[in-house]
């Protein structure tokens, strides 16, 4: 059974959210602030935690980005923020996922369970590794290496890298690596992936690799292998 997060400071919220996840048969455990999350997720290992951003206290793109720094659990923000920095912001952190309130629960079940489905399908298997020049991927474990260094990458980092090395030599538009990479029909500014390219590429500058991904003008994405 998996087990979820709910933090959010309306009890509404929380007991609307509650309610449609137990009926989908998620193991669910409530917070009304971002204080007490990061000591119980060692504790309780929750699989997924869904996240408001504006509560007492420690608010939830603060809380997001303390996780980040212990686990790569998936994040999903259910915010009434509704502005695009606010969007941007919460993915660059980390997130997997925005929903803004009012949302449907409905629509809220099925983002955690395409989620779920990602993350089942990749640990299923032995694990895979893709080279590309001095990168190697391993899609199992999930994470990318550089000459043996790990190179630390968000969740949705990480699923852009995956799906340019997979299919290498191949150009992308944006809009189809937002259907690839998010799996729905994604509510927002295609620039959230200009935004994941630009930290991919620091990122591989930092480390010094030799790939690089390249900008197809007019039309997205790819890395040449």
């Amino acid at each position: 059974m998996k087990h979820i997060f709910v933090v959010d400071d309306e009890k509404n919220i929380r007991d609307l959210i509650e309610k449609y996840l137990v009926k989908e048969g998620y193991k669910v455990t409530t917070f009304f602030d971002g204080n007490t999350v990061a000591g119980e997720i060692p504790r309780l290992k929750p699989d997924l935690i869904v996240l408001d951003i504006m509560m007492p206290g420690i608010d939830g793109l603060e809380l997001c980005k303390n996780i980040r720094k212990e686990t790569d659990i998936p994040i999903i923000f259910v915010s009434a923020k509704d502005e695009e920095i606010d969007r941007i912001l919460g993915l660059e952190l980390g997130a997997d996922d925005y929903l803004s309130k009012p949302f449907s629960p409905r629509e809220l079940v099925v983002r955690i369970r395409n989620i779920f489905k990602r993350l089942d399908k990749v640990n299923s298997g032995d694990d895979k590794v893709i080279d590309i020049k001095d990168l190697k991927l391993y899609q199992s474990r999930r994470y990318l290496e550089k000459d043996g260094e790990v190179i630390n990458l968000t969740t949705k980092e990480y699923e852009l890298m995956e799906y340019l090395m997979v299919n290498k030599n191949m150009p992308f538009t944006r809009e189809k690596l937002i259907d690839e990479i998010w799996g729905y029909d994604f509510f927002g500014e295609t620039r959230v992936i200009d935004d994941l390219v630009k930290r991919l590429r620091k990122k591989l500058k930092e480390h010094k690799s030799e790939v690089e991904i390249s900008t197809v003008w007019g039309y997205g994405y790819r890395v040449d292998g």
